[in-house]
């Protein structure tokens, strides 16, 4: 299939509008979303169903020439496998007509997508953590969505409601008069729609071909370095040499004794199990949606500070510099996993990464190893180590003396001045190997954690380089073949 490209002058965009469904578009949508879960789990049973065959067949002594034989996993097959049983499957047979054909296709397309990503994380094709086998969506569990790529996807001249396939008009929470007239006009054109049930409201985002005009700046030709932090959430350091703070709202630490009172609500009610099969009580129910409210709020507010920041800082530089953090890495420190997670430093810079491009300036991602914090920002000095427990940074060769944040703020913002002007993230003009005292230019070594104590040797030592290399650095045998199992 070619991939889609837009028109000259045009970019792909999505608008998400929250909807205000009445009790019928209401059923239509859980209809849907179920139907979509349905297929979903319908797929994962006939892949999975060969491969534990074949799996029996080989613990019986059968040839590999005999076995059953796979079961494509393509989203072509899998429409044909879907079409050929839907009449004669109990599963489908009496209730498949209620729904549109692409319920059913966003349930086939996810799992192939899914038995696509665990084949090539088995083989070591694709990039991150380990993909396990597809499994079936639970129906207390299952995020509730629906993707719809043809029929009539449109807004109502009156800016008020939006119609989808065989779900009909439904009334958008906010009134998009601005999006019917960029359709009028002939500036924007709807591709499809995905509805989804998020944080207890129904959304519809739109995937669209807009016409692309870009926004002047405030300042074109200034740059900012951003160190983000806990303590503060963002500290800014322009190219004039003026300092910024945005502050950490903290959202989740202040909702912490809410949440906890919820909890212990929650916890003495009679909840659900799967073990014995038991059902959750109304009032656990009612307890748990109290909880969930709560959560609601923190994420609603988290998003509003992130939107509102990252649009101040698209629109008004030029060039924005962010740090290459390690945040899955950050997050597995038990003492700051929470605080990290309500920061959203991922997120931040996801933001900044469309709305740069958006506005069409510049968006720099300074390598994971560059020393921000640790170089002096008058006289360039590296120092060979700086503990987090040290909030000020102290040059010893020029005396200066700075808080450690914006002292990064200003080595970023002075970074700038080294890349290219191509506006792609990350794009920096490879620098001179500096040495640096003492190896500050190594990366941190890759240790085995909980090291148990061995005979010759106390537990936790760090052995010699000399020893071998890293476990991380062993060469992976490209000659084996790879299997599913």
């Amino acid at each position: 299939m070619r991939k889609f490209r837009p028109r000259a002058g045009f970019t792909v965009l999505a608008h998400k509008l929250a909807l205000d469904p009445n009790a019928t578009a209401n059923r239509h949508l859980h209809s849907h979303a179920g139907a979509a879960r349905a297929a979903y789990n319908g797929a994962v049973a006939y892949i999975t169903a060969v491969w534990w065959q074949r799996k029996a067949e080989q613990s019986y002594g059968i040839p590999e020439d005999q076995l059953t034989e796979w079961r494509s996993w393509s989203l072509p097959s899998l429409r044909k496998a879907f079409n050929a049983d839907k009449r004669t499957n109990p599963r489908f047979a009496g209730w498949w007509e209620e729904n549109s054909k692409e319920a059913y296709n966003t349930g086939l397309a996810g799992a192939s997508a899914a038995f696509d990503n665990y084949a090539k994380s088995k083989s070591g094709k694709r990039k991150g953590r380990t993909m396990g086998i597809p499994r079936f969506k639970s129906k207390r569990k299952a995020r509730l969505t629906c993707r719809f790529t043809t029929g009539t996807i449109r807004i109502e001249p009156d800016g008020h409601h939006v119609t989808l396939p065989r779900i009909g008009t439904v009334r958008l929470h906010e009134d998009r008069c601005d999006l019917r007239a960029l359709i009028d006009a002939g500036n924007m054109r709807v591709l499809s729609a995905t509805a989804r049930l998020d944080r207890g409201r129904w959304f519809v985002s739109l995937q669209v071909e807009e016409k692309h005009e870009l926004v002047k700046v405030a300042r074109p030709d200034a740059a900012v370095g951003i160190d983000l932090g806990i303590k503060t959430l963002a500290v800014l350091a322009d190219s004039d040499g003026v300092l910024g703070e945005e502050p950490n709202p903290r959202h989740l630490d202040r909702a912490q004794t809410q949440l906890r009172r919820a909890g212990r609500a929650v916890s003495r009610r009679r909840g659900p199990d799967r073990r014995t099969g038991q059902q959750a009580s109304k009032r656990w129910e009612k307890a748990n949606q109290a909880r969930n409210k709560i959560h609601h709020r923190v994420a609603n507010l988290r998003e509003d500070t992130l939107h509102k920041m990252t649009t101040r800082l698209a629109s008004e530089y030029g060039t924005i510099i962010v740090e290459d953090l390690n945040v899955a890495g950050m997050g597995r420190n038990r003492r700051l996993s929470r605080r990290v997670a309500d920061a959203a430093f991922g997120e931040i810079r996801r933001r900044l990464t469309y709305k740069t491009r958006r506005h069409g300036t510049r968006l720099v991602v300074a390598d994971r190893w560059f020393p921000s914090s640790k170089t002096c920002s008058r006289c360039g000095v590296v120092k060979a180590k700086l503990p987090l427990s040290m909030r000020v940074f102290a040059c010893g060769n020029c005396g200066l003396v700075l808080d450690r944040d914006a002292n990064a703020g200003h080595n970023l913002a002075a970074l700038a001045a080294r890349t290219t002007g191509t506006g792609v993230a990350g794009d920096l003009d490879p620098a001179k190997a500096e040495s640096k005292p003492r190896g500050a230019d190594r990366k941190t070594r890759a240790t085995r954690p909980r090291r148990k104590a061995q005979a010759g040797r106390a537990g936790g030592v760090i052995p010699s380089p000399r020893a071998g290399k890293e476990t991380g650095d062993r060469q992976q045998d490209t000659g084996a073949q790879l299997a599913l199992w």
